[in-house]
């Protein structure tokens, strides 16, 4: 039953039959060299790199390796010098036993190009040996009717030397009666038999001992010796006589033992004692040891077991002696027949680990097969898994190798195991496999990929230099020095931009850092691109944009745009005494240089002169009166109100502003002795305040009435006669009026004109009315001007 393996699909091993063909026949013209066993170790047989055409050195450079069948090292090679020596004393029979010629099989490889050289070493036998005889005394019964030219079959001696070391002439000490003669077997062994050349008397010498020699061919030739025991009987007419003189048979090497092999079988003529047959094992070659015999039933049996990879046929010689000692002698051949019993023999040598991913066709193994059976059975199939990007290519006699199918990806996978399974075609079949690991080394062929595709990080301004404010991430799919990754700031786009005194960047680990504080006032965000470069060759690069957004910090105050704080010429409002109740007095318009909720503005009124009189709107700086005026005011008032930012924790600025109550706006401003100088220091002098005015007011009160009589006349005079009237033309403001509508706290927008007289030294309000409301500012900054507070005109919400 055919396994998976026998299954599988031979499409590479037919894909690659021509580059077999090709190998084979480039391998087939072998180089050989011979020397004589028992050689010493360290004898030099030859200079492979001459005789294959090498210079000197080239077999080192190419990565030369000699194997042979098991990893046996019997030769060292010196790559260097090309020098093959012998590493292990070799001996011919171990090796070779009987086969001739003795060739042992020796494989050159050189990797960086793969390339394969068949080297064969003949050993040439030498006479080590000695024959020798199977028994120290044979036994021979001869009838003394046996007639002159009588032979006698001798056992022959066994020597494992070949050709002309072996056994080559047998010799027997002089004496009258016989001489010996040699004969070759077709297998060329010489054996020996006995002629007898005058006939025996049994009761003239009843016993003759003769010694037989055996001879082998070398130079000095070496001998063995043997007794031959000669016993002379009665007469015994017929000698027994085997039905076959040759019988061929054939066993399973696996059968059992006591298996019964054959059955020989003889008759005598003779009755009685001279009738009776007994068999034995007469001669085997040495190997008659696996064979016992039944000397009655003649039945051979197996009495060892059997390898046909030592031994593939026995002769075996049968004697059948009756109880005259006479005797017939036959032949039995044994044929042992392979069974599959000898899995196949896998010889690997890796040459390439690891290999490079980016390899076309790379080298990875080497390795041999084989198998000890024969026909079918020691038939080999070479195959591995289907799923990996590799392939098995023959080149000759028995040896592949394992290459790559194509490039490969370290990073889809790193490391392979290639499992080789070797099977023969007998029946069941066997099957060995051998797994190696096989690494991928990377190169550089992937370059970094950051986390993200941009990165936004945001740091407080006026923070402190040297600020961590966040980590560029890269990945590289690579390994080792390949993967990693070197970060750097690339030039920005914006040339203006000074990002060496921004930024700085950890190159190995991508942390950012800001260099200095930063004024988000100056500087709100900023962008630059960060690169990332691996440590390959040639390194790979990529690169992601960075936006740097600056937070506010509430680090500046509101700025009050109007009124102008002067304190060497503060401005005064007028206020006519007949106002109602939320009348609007002015505008306090500040600014804050913040963002969001550090620029949201808030207005309080913290003191006033006349408490409860003014009030200002928290949202739009507006002060307004609360309820109607009275005779018993004040002529003259100062409000301090605060302006407030909504940061953490808030700034606040704090505005003065100087109120003139007046009847109309008709009536010309006339300075009025300040009431006190500092109405805002307390309780107990806003009290004192108070009082002082209610006693000059009683006791000036008809004087006052005079005065501003007076005072209303001679500005209806001046008015007439004067070129300061205050008239605005409809259109454009004239030079002298300043819009200050749009700014961020106003929500309306109004036009006041100041007019001052002609000869003013005091630079006070003359009258003030609105005018030509919702005009916008265009630069109410650039227009102000502190040197004259209160000279121009404003418009604003």
């Amino acid at each position: 039953m055919e396994t998976a393996q026998a299954k599988m699909p031979q499409q590479r091993q037919v894909v690659f039959l021509t580059i077999l063909l090709l190998l084979c026949k480039a391998g087939s013209e072998a180089i050989r060299y011979s020397m004589p066993e028992e050689t010493e170790i360290g004898y030099l047989v030859a200079n492979l790199a001459k005789d294959l055409g090498f210079k000197v050195g080239k077999l080192a450079t190419r990565g030369a390796q000699i194997h042979y069948k098991g990893n046996k090292e019997l030769l060292e090679l010196d790559a260097e010098t090309g020098n093959l020596f012998l590493k292990e004393k070799l001996d011919r029979e171990v090796l070779c036993g009987a086969t001739e010629p003795c060739i042992l099989h020796f494989q050159i490889i050189l990797e960086n190009p793969v390339q394969f050289f068949q080297i064969e070493l003949q050993l040439t036998d030498i006479n080590d040996h000695s024959p020798e005889f199977p028994d120290r005394k044979m036994l021979l019964k001869i009838p003394e009717n046996a007639q002159p030219g009588t032979l006698f079959a001798l056992k022959a001696a066994q020597d494992p030397d070949t050709g002309s070391n072996t056994v080559q002439n047998y010799t027997v000490s002089p004496n009258l009666h016989f001489h010996v003669v040699t004969h070759s077997r077709t297998d060329g062994r010489k054996y020996p038999e006995l002629v007898l050349d005058r006939a025996l008397d049994r009761e003239e010498q009843p016993e003759l001992t003769l010694t037989l020699t055996a001879l082998d061919g070398g130079a000095p030739p070496q001998s063995g010796t043997t007794t031959i025991h000669i016993e002379v009987v009665d007469i015994n007419d017929n000698a027994p006589q085997f039905i076959q003189s040759l019988y061929e048979v054939q066993i399973l090497e696996n059968s059992p033992l006591g298996a019964l092999v054959v059955t020989v079988s003889a008759r005598d003529l003779d009755t009685g004692t001279y009738g009776n047959v007994a068999y034995s094992l007469f001669q085997g070659d040495g190997v008659s040891q696996p064979f016992v015999i039944d000397a009655v039933t003649g039945e051979i049996r197996l009495s060892k077991e059997l390898d046909f990879e030592e031994i593939s046929h026995y002769n075996i010689e049968i004697t059948a002696t009756d109880g005259g000692d006479l005797s017939g002698k036959c032949t039995v051949t044994v044929q042992v027949l392979d069974v599959n019993d000898n899995p196949p023999e896998l010889t690997i040598r890796k040459l390439t680990v690891p290999v490079p991913e980016n390899s076309a066709e790379s080298v990875v193994a080497v390795f041999s097969v084989s198998d000890s059976d024969s026909g079918e059975n020691g038939r080999i199939v070479c195959s591995i898994q289907n799923n990996i990007p590799f392939l098995l290519k023959p080149t000759f006699e028995n040896y592949y190798t394992l290459v790559t199918e194509g490039p490969l990806d370290r990073e889809s996978r790193a490391e392979y195991n290639i499992t080789i399974m070797v099977s023969d075609l007998g029946t069941p079949r066997l099957t060995t496999q051998h797994t190696i690991t096989v690494q991928v080394s990377d190169i550089n062929d992937n370059a970094p990929v950051f986390a993200q595709v941009s990165y936004t990080l945001f740091v407080q301004e006026n923070n402190s230099p040297a600020l961590h404010i966040g980590t560029i991430s890269a990945t590289d799919s690579d390994s080792g020095s390949n993967a990693h990754i070197t970060y750097s700031l690339l030039p920005p786009q914006d040339q203006q931009l000074d990002l060496a005194s921004l930024i700085s960047i950890n190159p190995d680990n991508g942390q950012l850092f800001v260099l200095r504080a930063l004024d988000y006032e100056a500087l709100q965000a900023y962008e630059f691109r960060v690169g990332a470069t691996d440590r390959g060759s040639p390194a790979l690069s990529s690169e992601t944009l960075v936006r740097v957004v600056v937070l506010d910090d509430n680090d500046n105050a509101p700025f009050v745009l109007y009124p102008l704080q002067n304190a060497s010429a503060p401005c005064t409002e007028l206020l006519p005494r007949e106002a109602e109740s939320g009348y609007l007095v002015t505008k306090v318009v500040a600014v804050d240089r913040d963002s969001g909720q550090n620029a949201w503005l808030s207005f309080q009124l913290l003191k006033a002169t006349e408490p409860g009189l003014f009030s200002v709107w928290a949202h739009n700086g507006e002060v307004r009166t609360t309820r109607l005026l009275s005779e018993r005011d004040a002529p003259k008032h100062r409000l301090l109100l605060l302006v407030k930012d909504n940061g953490d924790p808030p700034r606040s600025t704090s505005v003065t502003l100087q109120v003139l109550l007046v009847n109309s706006f008709s009536q010309p401003y006339l300075p009025l002795p300040d009431v006190a100088h500092d109405p805002i220091h307390g309780d107990e002098e806003v009290l004192t305040l108070y009082l002082v005015i209610a006693l000059a007011s009683v006791s000036s009160l008809f004087l006052l009435s005079i005065l501003m009589f007076v005072g209303m006349r001679l500005c209806r005079r001046a008015r007439a006669a004067s070129l300061g009237v205050c008239s605005v033309p409809e259109g454009h403001l004239p030079g002298h009026l300043m819009d200050v509508s749009g700014m961020e706290s106003l929500s309306q927008s109004y036009q006041y004109e100041v007019c001052l007289s002609g000869d003013s030294r005091t630079g006070e309000f003359k009258f003030l009315k609105p005018m030509i409301p919702n005009v916008m500012v265009q630069d109410a900054g650039r227009d102000m001007k502190a040197s004259a507070p209160c000279r121009d005109s404003f418009v604003f919400s």
